[in-house]
């Protein structure tokens, strides 16, 4: 078995187009960043502020995430890859073939 920062980017990834699990990471990072409990404490210079920009930078995107989703279905906008394959069907339907010949 590989392991590689991709897989585990790719795993993670994955697991967020869950919304439920969306809403367990955000809640989890503000409530990390509460906390007086750091994995690295912020008494060392720089090594102590690396976890939290890490989990802001979490927080920043999934609530971007959120409110960018929010903003496409109340636009209207909800499944567009479902929408673009049904439209794709449905142009090569009526498509007509041709044999394209030189002409010099």
């Amino acid at each position: 078995m590989k392991f590689s920062i991709q897989s585990v980017y790719t795993w993670y990834r994955d697991l967020l187009r869950n919304p439920k699990y969306r809403w367990w990471v955000i809640l989890g990072t503000l409530v990390y960043l509460a906390s007086p409990i750091d994995f690295l404490p912020d008494v060392f210079p720089i090594v102590g502020q690396i976890d939290d920009v890490f989990l802001l930078t979490l927080l920043v995107s999934e609530v971007s995430g959120l409110v960018i989703e929010g903003w496409k279905a109340r636009k209207g906008d909800v499944n567009t890859e479902a929408s673009n394959t049904t439209e794709a069907s449905t142009s090569t339907a009526s498509t007509i073939d041709v044999d394209a010949v030189s002409v010099k």
